[in-house]
Order: structure tokens, then sequence, then C-alpha cells
């Protein structure tokens, strides 16, 4: 059943603003939160590790057509919560939650902020959420970690009245993560493969069904330890296990981050749909906010 409320997306941003409020000091020696605990470090025994990541992307063109066609966009909010639970910092578990708002009809990309519903145009709510667990499988690699979430679908429809709002199929998600810094601390290494094994009738969905292999680097500089620069190329395939449809697309882009306290730190990233066959090919906006406490 779809989930549609204002107020549970204002509940949800109390809670997790709340978290900020009572945040204490996480910070590694020698380094801050977004130089020292990269997604590829687990958090200790006790500690919360909650992030709030949102995704806009718009798009007027395609490699469906040559020519410049309406608008489609499409806003992805999500909200993930760890917890550490193993003294050795090897385990942590979470949950992930989800929520959508897209348009269509050569639409303003900034209407998915109106949620309004309109038939035929707009689709928003809550659309899957993901038992999640992080783990170091070697003790002697602390900087290389595996992310293992399961998705389960909320929504009715993948499609209704020609309006797209999410996959309709549960989806295993693995992501390997490995960062490596270079003598100095000034430059830092980052690389993720984000594997998604999509299951279901693929007549509920076009993604069901098949695998998507999204490798990714991420090239920081910190000319402090709490302030970084970083650009960025990623990488997707989507490969058939049965549901006769494959496509791909190469994203470059960039962005920053900051530790706003000891605790809070910020993210503003901005990606380029450079090619692709079977795609759109838009942009995207990213805004994320992060507290370890």
């Amino acid at each position: 059943m779809m989930i549609h409320s204002k107020k549970l997306i204002s509940l949800s941003i109390l809670i997790l603003f709340s978290g900020f409020v009572v945040a204490q000091d996480d910070e590694d020696a020698g380094g801050s939160v977004i130089q020292t605990l990269t997604p590829s470090k687990l958090i200790a025994k006790g500690q919360f590790d909650i992030k709030w990541f949102n995704n806009l992307y718009t798009q007027t063109e395609s490699t469906f057509s040559p020519d410049k066609e309406p608008r489609e966009t499409f806003f992805t909010s999500t909200i993930e919560g760890y917890t550490g639970i193993s003294d050795a910092r090897r385990i942590n578990l979470g949950l992930i939650l989800e929520f959508r708002s897209n348009t269509v009809a050569d639409r303003s990309a900034l209407d998915v902020f109106k949620f309004d519903g309109e038939r035929g145009s707009a689709r928003s709510g809550f659309t899957s959420f993901a038992p999640s667990v992080k783990f170091v499988p070697f003790s002697s690699v602390n900087n290389f970690s595996i992310q293992s979430s399961f998705f389960i679908p909320l929504v009715d429809n993948e499609t209704e009245e020609g309006v797209f709002l999410d996959q309709k199929g549960f989806t295993w998600q693995n992501r390997f993560f490995y960062d490596y810094t270079f003598p100095g601390d000034s430059f830092q290494l980052f690389t993720e493969l984000n594997t998604e094994l999509n299951l279901g009738d693929k007549e509920e969905s076009f993604a069901n069904n098949s695998l998507n292999l999204t490798p990714g680097v991420f090239l920081s500089y910190f000319p402090s330890s709490k302030f970084t620069v970083l650009a960025l190329i990623q990488h997707s395939q989507r490969i058939d296990l049965g549901n006769e449809f494959t496509q791909d697309f190469t994203a470059l882009g960039g962005g920053a981050k900051y530790q706003l306290t000891d605790s809070l730190n910020l993210e503003a990233l901005y990606t380029n749909f450079v090619r692709g066959n079977d795609t759109g090919l838009g942009e995207t906006f990213n805004l994320g906010v992060r507290a370890v406490f």
C-alpha cells in the first residue's frame, strides 16, 4: 500500500535533526569525520550514523530521440540509519527508507516539491524500505567494507496514468567500498562497486530479472581536514537475466563536503549523464546531511 503523508516526512526530518542536537564528538585523532570515516569505515559499538541524502534528476534528452523532449524530473530522498554492534568496528546494522516524487509532461523541475499528485503528471510517496548490514570481511583491511541491503517495495503499481514512481520488485543490493589516503593526507581515493539484483515478475517492472552493476571512482582533495572538493566518474550497466531489457550510462561530476560540527557534515554533488544506451541523458543535483554520534 502506498503511503502518502507530509506528516511522516516532517516526523522523519524531526527525528533526524533531534539526533543532530544530541550528537557528540566522534572525530578520530588527526582528522574530521569526512576525512577519517568514509563509507568504507564502520562506526564503533553503541554509535549511530544517520544520513539524509536528496537526489534530483531532471532530463529533456534521451538516447531514444535526437530531439528535445518534455521535461521529466525524479526526486529521491533517502534516510539511512546504522548503529555499531561490534567492539572491533566490523559489523553495523541499519535501515534504509526511500521517498520519491516524480513529475512528467514538461513540468518545472521544482514541481517535484509540490507533492500535488496531479493526474497524468505527478506521483509521490514512500516507495521502499530495506534492512541493511555493513561489515568488514577482513580484519586486517579496515578500509574495505560491504553494505548489503534488501529493498522491499511499497508501491502498488510502477506506472500509473503514464507517471513512473519506482520499481515494483525486490532488490538485493550489495555495495563494495574501498578508500586509500595518499601520504600527506591531502588526497584521498574512494572506490565503489554497487550491485543490484532485481527480482520479481517482469510484467510488473522494467528492471525485474536484471542485474545492475555500477562502479564509481571519487578523488577528493582536502585543503583542510574539515573541507574537501571531489571529482567523480560512474558507469552503470544493466544485464538482462530474463526481462529482455538492457541499458547503460556514464556520468561525470563533482562536489564538496564540509564538516560543520564535530558530528555533523554537509555535502553537495552534481553529475551529468554524458553518454548511454536506452536511457535518459539528464543531470543530477544532490544534497546530503550526515550525523555521527
